[in-house]
């Protein structure tokens, strides 16, 4: 669920990722949403990201052939 990066043999979370993390930890601590609900709670969220962008590209693309 989170990407950790090695520089020079220490550990580091990339600086995208922290809102991701406050995100989790909102879910947890305040829906109290255990580690296996947030995980499928972010893979919904990209799925509905990716089905908006691919949204977007169709009304584009029809756009072109009403015009």
């Amino acid at each position: 669920m989170i990407e950790i990066q090695m520089v020079e043999q220490i550990q580091y979370i990339h600086q995208d990722s922290i809102y991701e993390i406050e995100k989790m930890i909102r879910m947890h601590q305040e829906l109290d949403v255990n580690l296996e609900g947030i995980d499928v709670v972010f893979n919904l969220l990209q799925k509905i990201d990716s089905l908006k962008e691919e949204l977007t590209a169709v009304r584009n693309r029809l756009r072109l052939y009403e015009n």
